[in-house]
């Protein structure tokens, strides 16, 4: 496995790889686990440590293969609504419980990006059923946060 730090827009990405299989890698970017399709496959006789992976850009976010960005997440998402990360940033307050009833536009998390605190709010009515970050992640844009059922 390798490891390579980056810095995008003032942000620091830890990327790590963990496999390459012909054109698609399994990376990890700061804890989160991506697929990403190469642009060109890797040739076999190519070592690991010459493939150029760029970190993913806040404008444009890493594509997975065969799911929303950040759709594998460590934990299992529950049932319901999920609410994705509208930019790449740092949980700072979790204001919600698995199992709370949240309303649409009740602040249920906040997440800190480019040194501002952005309140992020439920866009859905309903019942809390998981929670997938915890305070002090960092996620990046689309990463599913929480699912409201």
């Amino acid at each position: 496995m390798n490891k390579y730090q980056y810095k995008v827009q003032g942000v620091d990405y830890e990327v790590e790889i963990e496999e390459v299989e012909g054109n698609v890698a399994k990376v990890n970017v700061n804890g989160i686990p991506f697929e990403v399709e190469l642009k060109q496959p890797i040739k076999p006789t190519s070592p690991l440590n010459k493939v150029k992976v760029e970190a993913p850009k806040p404008a444009a976010p890493v594509a997975p293969v065969a799911a929303p960005v950040a759709a594998a997440a460590p934990v299992a998402a529950g049932a319901g609504t999920p609410l994705k990360s509208p930019l790449p940033g740092t949980i700072t307050d979790i204001k919600v419980q698995v199992g709370q009833q949240v309303n649409v536009g009740d602040t249920v998390l906040v997440l800190e990006a480019m040194k501002m605190q952005n309140n992020i709010e439920a866009e859905v009515a309903g019942q809390v059923t998981s929670i997938l970050v915890k305070q002090g992640d960092t996620v990046m844009e689309g990463a599913v946060l929480l699912t409201i059922g």
